[in-house]
């Protein structure tokens, strides 16, 4: 099992910024990738930053140049750092997990945007 632990998120202006992290822990080894998927109500969850072991990174079209995805091997742990918020962002954020033996996904954290 992999259990990911989140934190970060939060209430924030329009125009701020807010970093989240993820810090992964149990059977690791055999790591792929890990991401950041957001989700509001109504609507189906969306990639919004993923990293790949082989560092390629992956970005949604919509967070493109405002927001990073980052990761310190060390810590096993992942961030995501989102400036220029838009009330659009508000949603839930997931961080995820893939390994060889499967896919898992954190409790998720709230960012609410206000306007």
């Amino acid at each position: 099992q992999v259990r990911l632990v989140e934190s970060g998120g939060g209430l924030v202006q329009a125009g701020g910024s807010l970093r989240l992290s993820c810090t992964a822990s149990g059977r690791i080894a055999g790591m792929k990738g890990m991401g950041w998927y957001r989700q509001t109500p109504g609507i189906q969850r969306e990639l919004v930053a993923t990293t790949a072991t082989d560092g390629i990174t992956m970005y949604a079209d919509s967070v493109k140049g405002r927001f990073t995805i980052s990761r310190d091997n060390n810590k096993n742990t992942v961030y995501l750092q989102m400036n220029s918020l838009k009330p659009e962002d508000t949603a839930v954020y997931y961080c995820n997990f893939l390994g060889f033996i499967g896919n898992y996904w954190g409790q998720g954290t709230q960012v609410t945007v206000s306007s």
